[in-house]
C-alpha cells in the first residue's frame, strides 16, 4: 500500500536514487448510484459516464508542449503511452492508465499533468457530482508496487474536468503533486489544454 496523499500534498519519486523508471498512472471513478431506496432508485439505471484520462506535458515554466490521451495515445519517443479509452467507468480497479518512462522523457518537459474530463459533458449534462470513488495513484511498474494514491472526495458537483496531478521536474529529481483542481468548463481535453497555452 502506498502513500495515501491529500490534496496540495507533494512527494519526491526519484530521491535517493532508488532505480525508479517507470510509472503507471492509474485513475479510477464510479458512477453515483441514484439516491434514496425507494422504487424509482431500483429501477433506474444510472447513464454512462465516459471519462477521459490524459497528460499534459508542460516546459519548465508550465506552458504547453504536447498531449497524450485516447486520440494520442503514445508519444513518437516512447516516453508516455496512454493504455485506453474505458467508456463507463465500469469494473474494478484503474479505468484508464497511463504509463511514463521517466528515463524517456525529453529534458525540455517540466511537468506532466494529469488531467480527467467528462466527453461531451454539457451536451449531455453531466458532471463530476454524478461521479464517486474516483482516484488517481502511482505504481513503481517495475516492483509492482504502489507508490502513493490520491482519493478525490471533495463535492464536484457541476464540474467537467479535474486537474488530478503532477508529475513535475525539481533540482533533477521527479516529484509529484496531488491537485485536485476543479474545471467547469471541460467538455473536451482542449479545454483543460487552453489553462497552458
Amino acid at each position: 500500500m502506498g502513500i495515501n496523499l491529500q490534496k496540495g500534498q507533494k512527494i519526491d519519486l526519484t530521491k535517493g536514487g532508488g532505480g525508479l523508471s517507470r510509472i503507471m498512472v492509474g485513475l479510477g471513478w464510479d458512477e453515483a448510484k441514484p439516491a434514496g431506496n425507494g422504487f424509482l432508485s431500483k429501477i433506474i439505471k444510472p447513464v454512462a459516464i465516459d471519462c477521459d484520462a490524459s497528460a499534459i506535458l508542460c516546459d519548465g515554466n508550465g506552458k504547453y508542449l504536447d498531449l497524450v490521451y485516447y486520440s494520442n495515445k503514445e508519444l513518437s519517443d516512447g516516453s508516455i503511452k496512454h493504455h485506453g479509452d474505458n467508456l463507463t467507468g465500469e469494473g474494478e480497479g484503474d479505468d484508464e492508465q497511463i504509463e511514463v518512462n521517466l528515463t524517456k522523457v525529453n529534458p525540455s518537459v517540466g511537468k506532466i499533468v494529469f488531467t480527467v474530463n467528462i466527453y461531451e459533458a454539457t451536451s449531455r449534462n453531466q458532471h463530476f457530482g454524478m461521479i464517486q470513488n474516483a482516484y488517481i495513484h502511482l505504481v513503481d511498474m517495475d516492483k509492482n508496487v504502489e507508490i502513493c494514491n490520491f482519493n478525490l472526495s471533495e463535492n464536484y458537483n457541476g464540474m467537467e474536468g479535474l486537474i488530478v496531478g503532477e508529475i513535475y521536474r525539481r533540482d533533477g529529481e521527479w516529484k509529484f503533486n496531488a491537485i485536485g483542481q476543479p474545471v467547469q468548463d471541460a467538455s473536451h481535453v482542449t479545454k483543460l489544454v487552453d489553462m497552458y497555452r
